[in-house]
């Protein structure tokens, strides 16, 4: 009897030891939810973030935005209209099928195509393929795309374009794209708690992402879970219990609280985000330049930078980023509150002015610092909040007059390259001109920038674009915040990127 009982022991022994390790789960705490799984129908950058961990494109960025390979093996400009890519063999989907280039064409046609999704609509994200005219498969594994006209910014508009599987679509059509998941990415779906968390398994039979972003293979962790948690001292909180190894959306006043903390730390990088407060030049007041010169002297910058964002942000004379193709230095408005004063009294307006500044609740806390510094010049600002969809029918819908007076806003720029930015802001009637400006000069040379092959010609079109807008002053041009990050120190392998994706692929979690 003893013998057996040691026998026994022994093979419970033996099975403990071969039980399997914990799964190793790698959990970031994430502000919003995503508004779709399906990579075409969406214009939201976290939504984005979130589906690249599933799926793949023709290229990708490094952390330091560097276009590179992904699925695509090569890229050859066969013309300044036509780009042939060699597709990567072995790429699977999730599902265990194996890519194809007919996905590949069938992914690009369902977002350029008019009313090209299954359901008959237009995908939102047509427009981020410019001028793309058609795609062919011109072998089994050659993809060329076609433009009307050409677009030097082609390989870096296409890692916002992720592949889908045709078969796949087919099957489940546009309303099952928006909950299921069959991508060729390093995480396949698991399962989507809506408003609670997106749980991603990893995908054993990946062939490992691109060459050029190193380790190639497999997923490090064997879960990612996306953990939405929308209030900022939640975030916080669950990253300094170890809840969670990384929180998105950090505000400067709980950076020294993180870093205090000896299991956490703060990772920061440039944003590609410009803010800005629009001038309604369309207005009775703000159609003045010197006006809007005396907004710009009047604005402190610096102060708020350092005050306000605890100095995580970068000043900038145009809407450019300094990291962007093309951003060169600009004569900047310096702080001049009596000069400020004495330009509206000039324009007509000796005893100030009383406006309303309109911004977004989440910004309000800048828009109310903005406003503080431009009344000390005598332009005497109302901040209003109003809702996302609101102002963005008063302010930025192409060919409506403005109505306002002035709009804290932003823009983004994941491709750093002005045609993302400068065009939509500042060319007439574009879809974000929210200011209202107009000046057929700056409309020719960024319309002759969009099309320019030669990048060092591009480059100074772009310059002499940047130095009219900065005299004419159309917008009070702010800062770019820098992305902060709150991250526990058992997290290894992950680097911020400037254009907010949080690729997991090779994170690693002690």
């Amino acid at each position: 009897m003893k013998l057996n009982c040691l026998l026994a022991v022994s093979v419970l022994a033996l099975g403990a030891g071969l039980t399997p390790a914990a799964a190793v789960d790698l959990r970031i705490g994430f502000s919003v939810d995503a508004d779709t799984l399906d990579p075409a129908n969406h214009r939201n950058r976290p939504t984005e973030t979130i589906i690249r961990n599933m799926f793949d494109g023709l290229l990708t960025r490094d952390s330091q935005m560097k276009v590179v390979p992904e699925i695509a093996e090569s890229i050859v400009q066969v013309s300044p209209t036509e780009y042939d890519f060699k597709i990567r063999s072995g790429v699977k989907f999730h599902d265990g099928t194996e890519m194809t280039a007919e996905d590949v064409k069938f992914t690009l046609d369902r977002v350029v195509q008019e009313g090209g999704m299954d359901d008959g609509q237009t995908s939102p994200r047509q427009g981020l393929m410019g001028p793309v005219e058609k795609v062919d498969v011109i072998d089994g594994n050659t993809v060329r795309i076609t433009l009307t006209e050409p677009w030097p910014i082609l390989p870096a508009m296409l890692p916002n374009q992720q592949i889908v599987s045709k078969a796949f679509v087919e099957k489940v059509g546009t309303e099952g794209m928006a909950t299921q998941v069959n991508g060729t990415g390093p995480f396949k779906l698991a399962e989507w708690r809506k408003g609670d968390a997106i749980i991603m398994e990893r995908f054993d039979d990946y062939y490992g992402g691109s060459p050029e972003i190193p380790p190639v293979g497999p997923a490090c962790v064997d879960r990612a879970i996306f953990k939405v948690i929308p209030e900022t001292a939640s975030r916080v909180a669950a990253l300094l219990a170890g809840d969670v190894e990384i929180i998105t959306d950090v505000p400067p006043f709980s950076v020294a609280q993180i870093k205090a903390n000896d299991g956490t730390d703060v990772m920061t990088v440039n944003g590609t985000r410009s803010f800005f407060v629009a001038m309604n030049t369309q207005g009775e007041i703000f159609d003045d330049p010197k006006v809007r010169q005396a907004a710009a002297h009047a604005l402190d910058k610096d102060l708020i930078i350092d005050k306000i964002l605890g100095g995580n942000a970068q000043r900038i004379e145009g809407i450019l980023s300094p990291d962007a193709f093309g951003a060169s230095e600009l004569p900047a408005y310096e702080h001049d509150v009596e000069k400020a004063k004495q330009m509206l009294a000039e324009a007509g307006y000796p005893d100030g002015i009383d406006v309303t500044l309109d911004v977004e609740g989440a910004f309000k806390d800048d828009a109310e610092a903005v406003a503080s510094l431009l009344a000390k010049a005598g332009i005497r600002a109302k901040v209003a909040v109003g809702e996302s969809a609101q102002l963005s029918e008063k302010w930025r819908t192409a060919g409506k007059p403005k109505s306002g007076d002035l709009y804290f806003s932003s823009w983004g720029n994941g491709s750093l390259d002005p045609f993302d930015i400068f065009t939509p802001t500042h060319r007439t009637d574009d879809r974000g001109n929210s200011a209202g400006y107009s000046n057929p000069e700056v409309d020719r040379l960024l319309d002759e920038a969009a099309v320019e092959m030669d990048s060092d010609k591009r480059a100074a079109l772009y310059r002499e674009a940047e130095l009219i807008i900065n005299a004419d002053a159309p917008y009070l041009y702010l800062w770019v915040p820098q992305e902060i990050y709150g991250v526990s120190k058992r997290l290894s392998g992950w680097t911020p990127s400037a254009d907010s994706r949080i690729n997991l692929h090779d994170a690693c979690v002690d």
